[in-house]
């Protein structure tokens, strides 16, 4: 029997979404004021670095990707794509909490809206900047457009995945104010461990089966499998992505909780 939503919860709910999206709208304004290219300023430096990594790996690793170079500058590309956007975001919503504390002392507002709102803003400019061009690059390569709606999903996981991480790292930053320090080396850690600019194949074999708990490798490889193999989607690649987002978010989410009535003696 479906559970209809007291009229108070939808003001809530109403509430939070009005706060949110005025949230999204301003860290959007703020970060791209002046800027010429804006929001695709997001794709512009995972092309570049791409470059970089084609110029200097790109004759070496190639035979990992049938000889093609540019099979290796696309698995590149979609590595440096979700890595960029899981580093960028936790990372804002780091301090998400800490920088905010002014206004919350001033006003009753939902604290998570903060690290979310600073998912939010990256996931538009994934939206409007990089999606469309891996959406055509499934097209090309799969010429079903099967792959085209299943991609989507892992990139929802990646999503659910910087939300629990999010709210997680905000509230600790909270009680320790040298955590964005600290999580840069997470961060620097996580890309170095995810086959990006090199392919998996290459990693030991007693090292790759410690992948499966990578939370961002399985993403990229499951992106990967539905945009570059010309295959139908592997559902077996693509369901871990939304199981672990899911964990990562339900993790997040009771930890801030759990945390967040010790948050206005601190902030």
């Amino acid at each position: 029997m479906l559970k209809v939503v007291s009229p108070a919860r939808q003001v809530q709910l109403k509430r939070y979404s009005d706060i949110l999206r005025i949230l999204v709208e301003r860290n959007l304004k703020v970060r791209y004021r002046g800027s010429v290219l804006g929001a695709y300023w997001s794709l512009l430096n995972p092309l570049i670095m791409t470059a970089v990594y084609a110029a200097i790996f790109g004759a070496t690793f190639a035979e990992y990707y049938n000889n093609s170079i540019l099979s290796y500058v696309l698995a590149a590309f979609t590595g440096m794509v979700v890595i960029n956007f899981f580093s960028t975001s936790t990372a804002q919503a780091l301090s998400s909490i800490v920088n905010s504390g002014g206004l919350l002392n001033k006003a009753s507002l939902p604290m998570s809206a903060f690290p979310v709102s600073t998912v939010a803003a990256n996931v538009y400019q994934l939206c409007v900047g990089t999606l469309p061009l891996l959406a055509i690059t499934a097209l090309v390569f799969s010429k079903n457009v099967l792959n085209v709606l299943v991609l989507p999903l892992p990139l929802i996981g990646v999503v659910m995945t910087c939300v629990g991480v999010g709210l997680l790292v905000s509230s600790l930053n909270v009680f320790f104010r040298d955590l964005p320090y600290f999580y840069e080396l997470v961060t620097f850690g996580l890309w170095i461990s995810s086959p990006i600019f090199y392919p998996a194949a290459i990693v030991p074999e007693r090292v790759r089966a410690l992948l499966v708990f990578h939370p961002i490798s399985p993403i990229i490889e499951s992106i990967r499998q539905i945009v570059l193999s010309g295959t139908t989607p592997d559902l077996q690649l693509v369901l871990p992505t939304l199981l672990s987002g899911t964990i990562f978010l339900a993790l997040g989410w009771f930890s801030f909780q759990w945390l967040k009535p010790h948050f206005m003696d601190l902030l």
